[in-house]
């Protein structure tokens, strides 16, 4: 047997026959998910909890997100037993149901849509014992965490896409030459020729983004060293509390004794949107003259269209509250709706 997850689409009778348990239920329609973003219902019996696989599955979900400078999980796991698994649990958003049986042959994972809710990604991992079934699990990390991360976003980028701000999303497309619908909930802070300011503002806390613009001039423009002089240019355009404060990248930290400082960098890598390659740097911003800072996530790319280079950056400022990972992937995720024109359409050719 192939090991990959399987996302399977047919009858949830023969789902039901293959896993020898109630492992779907039949679609309530008309009800809505529940739970909040990133909230992970794991229905697990208290042995298989307790043992490798428990743990398997712990170091998996509640591993760290990568872009924040303190410890938060990737989801926020809730583990109940098969038999309160009923009523509200049942309809929750995101559902890892573990099946562990000596009828079972082969483990496997199935990923079922919209189950008995809506939205929702309803999970079945399924084995023979405890350790292969944690094997299993392993091997497929990274296949589980996007089934799971890929539904969040989906949400996300469906909201934005049903609700686009009817004044932000044309300025963007007119002046960066790209489609990406803002949702209604973000409002303009400031613009110009090149960059515009976005954000949602709290009481106590901001989460926004900035994209800006400045020519192509070969790939190294893309090096790192160069997105954080471009980002601290544009940045710097973003006004403190103070009179002479300003946004910039932190560029030194603390060491372990808490007396000296060090230089540090953003971490750096590159994905793929879609067939759109990307840039992504994640750090930490700062307010220059200001004690005020928080991390943030950048994605830089080529509108081969314009030869120009385009960054999103996204920020969060939250400091009554040490969670920041919603805040964060709400804006990260919207990176995702970005689509670009082809070069006829860019130029009116």
């Amino acid at each position: 047997m192939k090991r990959t997850i399987l996302n399977l689409t047919f009858c949830f009778a023969l789902v039901s026959t293959m896993f020898g348990c109630k492992a779907f239920h039949t679609i309530q329609s008309g009800e809505n998910a529940t739970g909040k973003p990133y909230e992970l219902v794991v229905v697990c019996a208290q042995q298989a909890w307790i043992s490798e696989l428990g743990d398997t599955l712990q170091a998996i979900l509640k591993q760290p997100v990568a872009e924040l400078p303190i410890y938060e999980p990737m989801f926020d796991v809730m583990r109940i037993l098969p038999n309160n698994f009923k009523s509200l649990t049942e309809r929750h958003r995101n559902i890892l149901v573990v099946n562990v049986s000596p009828d079972i042959k082969e483990p496997a994972i199935v990923v079922k849509y919209d189950a008995t809710a809506k939205p929702q990604v309803y999970i079945v991992a399924q084995g023979p014992d405890n350790h292969t079934l944690a094997q299993y699990i392993s091997e497929n990390r990274e296949n589980l965490l996007y089934v799971l991360e890929k539904a969040e976003r989906d949400r996300r980028v469906s909201y934005a896409s049903a609700f686009p701000s009817q004044s932000l999303t044309p300025l963007v497309e007119q002046m960066f030459s790209v489609k990406m619908p803002i949702p209604d909930d973000y409002a303009l802070r400031t613009k110009s020729e090149d960059m515009v300011w976005i954000s949602q503002e709290f009481p106590t806390a901001s989460e926004g983004f900035f994209i800006y613009k400045y020519p192509y001039e070969g790939i190294e423009s893309l090096k790192l060293d160069a997105l954080i002089k471009a980002r601290n240019r544009f940045a710097a355009r973003i006004p403190g509390p103070r009179e002479g404060s300003y946004m910039t990248t932190v560029s030194k930290i603390v060491d372990e004794t808490g007396e000296n400082y060090i230089p540090t960098k953003p971490e750096y890598k590159t994905i793929k949107i879609g067939d759109q390659p990307w840039v992504v740097m994640s750090g930490l911003w700062e307010v220059e003259n200001y004690y005020m800072g928080g991390p943030f996530v950048s994605y830089t790319t080529v509108n081969k269209a314009t030869n120009e280079v385009i960054t999103i950056d996204c920020y969060v400022y939250n400091p009554k509250k040490p969670q920041k990972r919603n805040m964060l992937r709400d804006l990260q995720h919207l990176v995702y709706l970005v689509s670009f024109p082809t070069q006829d359409t860019a130029t009116g050719k």
